[in-house]
C-alpha cells in the first residue's frame, strides 16, 4: 500500500473529527478515526454526544447550547475522559488528540466542529433507525464537511484498498470525489459508477470524473449507467458487494421542501442499507 511519504501533505486530511458514542470500550468512530489520523499524521478531536442529545431537537437546530445540554454540564468538565482519550490515542501511536463533549444536538455540533475539520467519522447507529434521516441525515447535509459514515456495529479494521465511486455529475458528487482523493490515492482498485451521460441540458460545463481522477494519478474502472435515483443506490451497493469494497464514495443529496427535508433516493437507500463505510459530502 502506498506510504504517507508518497502522498503530498496537501492531499491529506489534517484534522479528523470523531463523534464518539461510548468510552468503555471506545466506540467504532473513535477507533476508525484514530486509524485514519495515524495514516495521514493528522490531528484528532473526539467528541462525545450524550444519548439524550441524539434525539429530535423539537425545534430548529441552532448553534447555542440547549437546555438539555446545560443540564449535562457536569460531564463536560470531566478531566478523566479527556485523559483517557489522550491515553487511548497514544497507545495507538497518535499524539495529537483532543477531547470535547457536546452540549447541542448532532447537527449543530457537527456544523460547529466541522468548520475546523477536514473529515468527520460518525456511526450510523448513533441514532435510532426511525431518526436516521431526520437527525443524522440532516447533520450530514448541513455540516459542510465530508462525513465517513460507519455501518451499524462496525468492528472491522478500516481500509481503503477497493473503493467504489458514485457520480451523477452533481455538485455534491464532485465535492465527494474531491474529498475522497486521499483515500483514492492509496486504493489498489477504484470503480467509477458514472450516471451522468451528458445530455447537454446542463448550463454548467460537464464534469468528467474519469479525466479528473486520471489527472490525480488514479485510474478507475469505469461503469456507465442510466437509471433512476432510487435504483442508483441499489446499483452502487451491488457494485460495492461485487468487488468486496472497503469504501463507497458518493454525494449526499437533499433539499428542504415546506420545512421538510427531502432526500434523494440514492442517498436514502445507501444511508439505510450500506454495510461498509460510506464517504458522503453535500
Amino acid at each position: 500500500m502506498t506510504s504517507t511519504e508518497q502522498i503530498p501533505r496537501t492531499t491529506r486530511p489534517g484534522d479528523i473529527l470523531a463523534l464518539v458514542t461510548a468510552t468503555e470500550p471506545w466506540s467504532p468512530a473513535a477507533v476508525a478515526a484514530i486509524a485514519i489520523a495515524l495514516r495521514w499524521e493528522a490531528n484528532l478531536t473526539g467528541c462525545f454526544i450524550d444519548p439524550a442529545l441524539r434525539k429530535p431537537a423539537g425545534g430548529k437546530a441552532g448553534s447555542e447550547p440547549t437546555v438539555l445540554g446545560l443540564l449535562l454540564e457536569p460531564r463536560i468538565e470531566s478531566a478523566d475522559e479527556h485523559a483517557a482519550f489522550a491515553a487511548f490515542a497514544r497507545q495507538s501511536g497518535l499524539r495529537n488528540a483532543d477531547w470535547v463533549i457536546a452540549r447541542t444536538d448532532i447537527a449543530s455540533t457537527l456544523r460547529r466542529l466541522g468548520a475546523r475539520h477536514d473529515l468527520a467519522v460518525i456511526e450510523r447507529d448513533m441514532v435510532h433507525a426511525s431518526g436516521l434521516l431526520d437527525i443524522l441525515g440532516e447533520a450530514i447535509l448541513s455540516c459542510g464537511v465530508p462525513c465517513l459514515v460507519l455501518p451499524p456495529q462496525w468492528r472491522r479494521e478500516i481500509g481503503f484498498e477497493r473503493i467504489v465511486i458514485g457520480c451523477n455529475g452533481s455538485t455534491e458528487a464532485i465535492r465527494a470525489i474531491h474529498a475522497a482523493l486521499p483515500f483514492l490515492k492509496v486504493a489498489k482498485q477504484v470503480t467509477l459508477v458514472d450516471g451522468d451521460l451528458g445530455n447537454g441540458d446542463d448550463a454548467y460545463p460537464r464534469f468528467d470524473p474519469f479525466v479528473y481522477l486520471l489527472r490525480h494519478g488514479i485510474t478507475p474502472r469505469p461503469s456507465y449507467v442510466r437509471t433512476s435515483s432510487a435504483m442508483a443506490g441499489e446499483i452502487l451497493l451491488q457494485e460495492a458487494g461485487n468487488i468486496d469494497a472497503d469504501l463507497l464514495v458518493m454525494g449526499a443529496y437533499g433539499h428542504s421542501r415546506m420545512r421538510e427535508r427531502v432526500f434523494g433516493g440514492a442517498t436514502r437507500r445507501v444511508l439505510e442499507e450500506a454495510t461498509i463505510p460510506v464517504l458522503m459530502q453535500h
